[in-house]
């Protein structure tokens, strides 16, 4: 998105609840979503563009740090910023999973991987972060949510089978969980584009009063714009409706 002076323009957009079309059946707000969600809208962004074979990004997804602009190539890779807006910048949000995802999928967003899962700060004065890209990695590859899953499936059965539903209606356990992200960051760079929803193709007729009636069988009322006369008039019907009954409220007391 960039802005201009007509106001913003969107260049691409991706949502978590497009993961249904990669095979990804439940679990669109975790942190490995926000990693495949930030790949396509990246990988997206550059076939738009006609970048999308000159900048492949890192194809080998291991968590380890990647910059697309270190690499050498003849033309300079696509850069933008990301605008947090109101999140509280933790470190380990999800958010950080979509910045990695966009990275990694060849764009050029500056970052440092201090607000990445497996990074911890020095404790000396001096001394050099540790970066843990393996924890990385498991996150990117739901290894929070596998832990989860084993954990629930062997203590709690019944609450196993209500909360991950759509993943046993889809064959896949906790030891299958790497292997349909895998699978899925494949599909997503094969096909990033965005499939625009069926019309319903749903008319609507109108009758008095402003009574709407849909081809679907729904039926609603529309309000009606009046003008600023018959704002005011209203407005003074109900000044003129409330000290008639004050006054009518007096004479009772009165008598």
């Amino acid at each position: 998105m960039y802005a201009t002076i007509r106001g913003d323009m969107v260049v691409a957009q991706a949502t978590s609840a497009e993961l249904k079309k990669f095979d990804i059946p439940a679990g669109y707000k975790n942190y490995a979503a926000a990693y495949c969600t930030g790949l396509l809208v990246a990988r997206r962004v550059l076939k738009k563009f006609g970048m999308d074979e000159a900048f492949k990004g890192k194809e080998e997804i291991d968590g380890a740090d990647y910059h697309v602009e270190d690499e050498e190539n003849d033309k300079r890779p696509f850069k933008c910023i990301l605008d947090v807006g109101l999140q509280t910048t933790a470190a380990g949000h999800r958010m950080w999973g979509a910045l990695k995802g966009a990275v990694d999928g060849g764009l050029h967003i500056p970052h440092t991987n201090k607000k990445f899962p497996g990074f911890k700060a020095s404790e000396e004065k001096g001394a050099e972060a540790e970066y843990d890209s393996d924890a990385h990695k498991e996150k990117i590859f739901g290894g929070s949510v596998k832990d989860y899953m084993e954990m629930l499936a062997e203590e709690d059965p019944t609450k196993y089978e209500a909360h991950f539903s759509k993943y046993i209606a889809g064959d896949i356990d906790g030891e299958k969980l790497e292997d349909m992200y895998t699978e899925a960051h494949s599909k997503i760079r094969e096909d990033p584009e965005h499939e625009l929803a069926e019309k319903k193709g749903i008319t609507h007729t109108k009758g008095e009063d402003n009574q709407f009636t849909s081809s679907d069988g729904t039926e609603h009322v529309r309000s009606k714009k009046i003008t600023l006369e018959q704002r005011r008039a209203k407005v003074a019907a109900k000044i003129a409706a409330a000290q008639a009954k004050l006054l009518a409220a007096d004479e009772d007391e009165d008598e």
